[in-house]
């Protein structure tokens, strides 16, 4: 059973004029789909749905109730408004509970602003990973803690928490380099100094005014 659950409408209509008579009424159109079963067509209140969409992301699972029976999914896709920032359309997939699904992941870096080597340039080389597992055991992020790095030794796909889980299995090379830490380049320190000094310049008439 899910934490998450929102209450959803059958939808009818499936036309332009519609759907964007229920948007303006803030109330989002949106499908589930399942392998094997006709898609159904349905409505979600707009502040219900970010309100736990903000929380559960795409990796949580959530039961949807419609008319009384319920269905747990994940969010596979979000269409959004380019210029609104307003979510137009919801892509819900229905979930076997007791089948393996395949998603992805998004990777954590853990004490990014408390890395103890200084000074240092963190670069993110791989910002997802796709894992395999029953719906249940779908963990939210994949974390590495980045605090002790050095610079001669990256993080790699094994070093994420998840791969100590005997539950998922991750689909990628465990010799994927996650991230890497390295010692600022020439330029970047000179840029750095030069900021530094043109903040101690003074601006023309500050000492007339004072």
């Amino acid at each position: 059973m899910s934490s998450y659950k929102i209450t959803v409408q059958n939808r009818e209509g499936i036309g332009s004029n519609k759907v964007n008579k229920l948007r303006s009424q803030k109330v989002i159109p949106a499908v589930i789909y399942k392998k094997g079963e006709e898609t159904k067509s349905l409505q979600i209140d707009e502040r219900d749905f970010l309100l736990t969409f903000r929380k559960a992301g795409t990796t949580s699972v959530i039961d949807l109730d419609l008319d009384g029976s319920t269905h747990s999914v994940i969010v596979k896709d979000v269409q959004m408004h380019p210029v609104k920032n307003k979510v137009l359309h919801i892509d819900f997939q229905e979930l076997n509970m007791n089948e393996k699904i395949k998603v992805l992941i998004p990777i954590n870096l853990l004490n990014r602003d408390q890395v103890k080597l200084q000074p240092s340039v963190l670069a993110q080389l791989l910002n997802e990973v796709e894992v395999e597992c029953l719906p249940g055991n779908i963990p939210n992020t994949a974390d590495v803690d980045v605090e002790d790095m050095d610079f001669t030794t990256p993080l790699f796909v094994k070093d994420l928490d998840i791969a100590k889980n005997a539950d998922i299995e991750i689909l990628a090379e465990e010799d994927t380099v996650v991230c890497t830490l390295s010692e600022p380049s020439v330029k970047e320190e000179e840029e750095e100094t030069d900021e530094e000094a043109s903040a101690d310049v003074p601006v023309v008439g500050e000492e007339d005014e004072e």
